[in-house]
């Protein structure tokens, strides 16, 4: 790759990938969001296992569910494959730096996003004062909302199903509500 940066190891799948790193330890892990296996899962458990390794996905996918499904686990730079090849070493610098490596374009999305988020939590906080729901929880709670399954949540947020109904069961304790569609009621009565 040269640019000051060593290529240690390269996978074809995530589970491979995870592997690599693990046993390289590397800076910086380059990881595609739609590599066999799943790339946004590897990027969990490797966020998991080794915090300090920075994570860059590399994907096709402009979409919001990638997006923040690969940042949520952990990734510091989502960069998309048109990005010219001669600014990837920068992109990785900053990161390495502690800089986040996003197009300007899914900057303001991000930035959209963390103020709805905001916005859709302060009418729930009105009607039940003094319930505290964790960020996990809030991320749980808004993607099930959003119509994805517990499957999908689990794989968006590198968890297992049965973490996804642990959080499920604590959000629906802390709101005092019988079911998700109450849960979900809360956040409508906007």
């Amino acid at each position: 790759m040269g640019h000051g940066f060593q290529v240690v190891a390269e996978a074809g799948d995530a589970a491979a990938a995870v592997d690599a790193v693990l046993q390289w330890q590397p800076d910086v892990a380059l990881l595609d969001v739609f590599m066999p296996g799943g790339g946004i899962a590897a990027a969990a458990r490797i966020h998991e296992q080794l915090p300090d390794v920075a994570i860059v996905m590399l994907t096709v996918a402009a979409d919001d569910d990638h997006l923040f499904a690969a940042l949520r686990a952990g990734a510091s730079g989502y960069l998309l494959k048109d990005t010219d090849p001669a600014r990837l070493p920068a992109a990785l610098t900053g990161v390495l730096a502690g800089e986040a490596a996003l197009p300007r374009a899914l900057v303001a999305r991000v930035i959209t996003e963390f103020q709805g988020r905001s916005r859709r939590r302060m009418p729930l906080l009105g009607k039940r004062p003094g319930v505290v729901l964790t960020s996990r929880e809030w991320e749980v709670l808004e993607l099930l909302k959003n119509g994805k399954s517990t499957s999908q949540v689990a794989t968006m947020l590198g968890m297992a199903p049965v973490t996804v109904r642990t959080h499920v069961a604590a959000i629906l304790r802390k709101l005092q509500v019988p079911d998700r569609e109450s849960a979900f009621a809360l956040l409508d009565d906007e």
